[in-house]
């Protein structure tokens, strides 16, 4: 499966993928959705961290929530990320 995030600019889609998944080791960093504000998704990471993103808009937020649970539950995997200007192209299996 593959969803496309539009991020707020090309900055926070550099940052959505590269707190989301590590290439090397296919590994999922974050570890959940701390909070939603508007177009702002606050998640946490593996090291205990939380970090802000802004998204294009609610319905992208929503969307990227929707598609990252499943990951969060263990129930799919991601295989990559690609980041084109501001959108970043997430797969899972």
């Amino acid at each position: 499966m593959k969803i496309n995030i539009t991020c707020d600019d090309k900055y926070e889609a550099q940052k959505l993928a590269s707190l989301i998944f590590i290439k090397e080791g296919r590994e999922t960093y974050i570890t959940g959705i701390l909070n939603v504000i508007k177009n702002e998704l606050v998640i946490s990471v593996k090291d205990k961290s939380a970090h802000s993103i802004l998204l294009e808009n609610e319905d992208t937020v929503e969307d990227f929530a929707d598609f990252i649970q499943s990951v969060l539950d263990k129930e799919h995997t991601l295989i990559s990320t690609k980041i084109i200007k501001n959108i970043v192209e997430i797969v899972k299996e």
